[in-house]
């Protein structure tokens, strides 16, 4: 499994603190660390979804003043509903990489009735992919259970 990003910014760290025998009086606090990699307030949202329960001891272990601003952050994100908290990350870290391949197998799959609903409630860049279902049919005549669906089979394909 591939470490990630924090895991070799501080392996990097490590390796940068001079060695007791090299160097025996210099201190932890004379050696600059690298930079995280992501911006903080993404890395406290990635937490409090991921870890909730220990984000705020996770976000602790930051560098002091970083750990403050991250812990802020958390409190923001953690008072936020859970729908509204999710929407930011889908916003944050955008669509998935294979988002159009699943938007086209569920498009795919679907009954007829459905494919029809989803190709109506999809932004026009992704409608465009499919012209060979182009003809979607005048607006606002499915049942509103058919439209959730679809709303919700487009957003699970595209996150």
């Amino acid at each position: 499994m591939e470490a990630t990003r924090v895991g070799r910014a501080m392996r990097l760290a490590r390796k940068l603190l001079p060695s007791r025998k090299e160097a025996p009086q210099a201190t932890v606090a004379d050696v600059t660390l690298p930079a995280l990699s992501l911006p903080l307030e993404r890395i406290a949202l990635v937490v409090c979804v991921l870890a909730r329960e220990r984000a705020a001891e996770l976000l602790g272990g930051l560098v002091d003043a970083e750990a403050g601003r991250a812990l802020r952050y958390l409190e923001r994100f953690a008072a936020m509903p859970s729908a509204q908290r999710h929407a930011k990350v889908a916003a944050e870290f955008g669509e998935r990489a294979d988002a159009a391949n699943r938007l086209a197998l569920f498009l795919e799959a679907a009954p007829e009735a459905l494919r029809q609903e989803a190709l109506r409630g999809l932004p026009p860049y992704h409608r465009s992919r499919f012209p060979q279902w182009e003809d979607a049919g005048p607006p606002g005549d499915a049942a509103p259970v058919l439209t959730a669906l679809a709303e919700r089979r487009i957003r699970e394909a595209l996150r």
